[in-house]
């Protein structure tokens, strides 16, 4: 686990939910290879926030995995020439942050925010910027998150808080009516 330096807290939220979620995503099939179809959301994701990389997320005990990925052309400005892959530490980003809030996170500028400025994601890929969304399917489970980063900063604001939840409303219609 990775820890802010200031007071040792750890900077990825301890997860109560982790064994419902587990079993959840277990019960649908989801969160262990690739969804055509959840790639497709990603990169319509990636679309209308204009983001160049867009994901859809779900957490594990110790692992994110990304059944949709969306990864535009190498950004201009990246700070970083590495690319998100399919796997990620549960302690790299900010999407675990969003399932255990169970509520949206914006932020314009990582860098703007302490807790949210160290995380490894900051300087080996070089995100500057996040938008996510918790998906809550009909039993109350946050299963993962839908989500877009970028390396820049970026005044995401209402609008993009409100495009976020209603996309991730969207792809939680679409997980609900799953018959598994």
């Amino acid at each position: 686990m990775i820890y802010e330096f200031s007071g040792h807290q750890p900077l990825t939220p301890v997860d109560p939910e982790v064994t419902k979620r587990l079993q959840r995503l277990h019960e649908l099939g989801l969160g262990e290879q690739p969804v055509p179809e959840f790639d497709e959301f990603a990169r319509r994701i990636g679309e209308v926030t204009r983001a160049p990389y867009a994901m859809v997320n779900f957490i594990r005990e110790d692992r994110q995995y990304f059944a949709g990925l969306h990864v535009a052309d190498a950004p201009a400005g990246a700070g970083s020439t590495a690319q998100p892959g399919r796997v990620m530490s549960r302690d790299h980003g900010y999407c675990p942050h969003v399932v255990v809030r169970r509520k949206a996170l914006v932020l314009d500028d990582v860098c703007d925010y302490p807790r949210f400025a160290g995380n490894p994601v900051v300087d080996e890929i070089g995100i500057r910027s996040y938008l996510g969304a918790p998906l809550i399917d009909r039993t109350g489970t946050a299963l993962g998150t839908i989500c877009v980063v970028d390396v820049e900063p970026r005044p995401w604001g209402r609008a993009g808080l409100e495009t976020i939840k209603s996309l991730a409303a969207d792809l939680v219609d679409q997980i609900n009516s799953l018959q598994r």
